[in-house]
């Protein structure tokens, strides 16, 4: 193979071959829950200083404030701003958009001192959604998921199904949850969801 063969070739999700068996037992649920791979999401990881002129000058460029509650999440029309600590947060944007977010993250923040580094290739996400979403989540893990306590719009960096994930209730009507999850292990948590959805299979 060429270099020009491999970069030509078509990018493959660490889930592409697990896409039949998350879409049957969103089926065999009958709905009670969806999972899915939402695959190639951008992924940019921003540090700075959240009471510095960049942070204001960023949100200006994204659309969107960094959020400073802990473990919250603002979005704005495609963005998706995710609080990992107090200097720090995840934004995540559609496929392909990793050069672009970048370029705009850094020319807002001009000589300010500023982090920006594209992780997209690290972690894959899975929807998880449905009206059992928090029950089959609850299997694993150890936070309260009851909607008082993580509502939409939280998120946390926590482990499900003893995998380390970052966790986002998502804010839209029904939208569930993003499951961020490192590439080497999205086999096994897959596998894992599919085990505890079996609970709600209904075929």
């Amino acid at each position: 193979m060429t270099a020009d063969t491999a970069l030509a070739a078509p990018l493959r999700s660490p889930l592409s071959r697990a896409a039949g068996r998350l879409a049957a037992a969103t089926r065999e649920s009958a709905g009670a829950v969806r999972l899915a791979e939402l695959p190639f999401l951008t992924q940019i990881d921003v540090r700075l200083d959240p009471k510095g002129a960049a942070a204001d000058a960023v949100g200006l460029a994204l659309g969107l404030q960094l959020p400073v509650e802990p473990n919250t999440v603002v979005r704005a029309g495609e963005l998706t701003a995710v609080w990992l600590g107090p200097d720090e947060w995840l934004v995540v944007g559609p496929p392909g958009g990793q050069r672009a977010l970048e370029s705009r993250i850094r020319e807002a923040a001009g000589d300010e001192p500023v982090s920006v580094t594209d992780v997209s290739a690290q972690r894959t996400t899975l929807l998880v959604a449905g009206p059992r979403a928090r029950d089959l989540l609850a299997h694993g893990c150890p936070l309260d998921l009851h909607p008082r306590a993580f509502a939409a719009g939280r998120c946390a960096q926590t482990t499900l199904g003893r995998t380390q994930v970052v966790l986002v209730a998502r804010d839209e009507p029904r939208a569930g949850f993003w499951v961020l999850v490192r590439s080497s292990f999205a086999g096994y948590l897959t596998d894992w969801l599919l085990d505890a959805a079996q609970e709600w299979r209904t075929a």
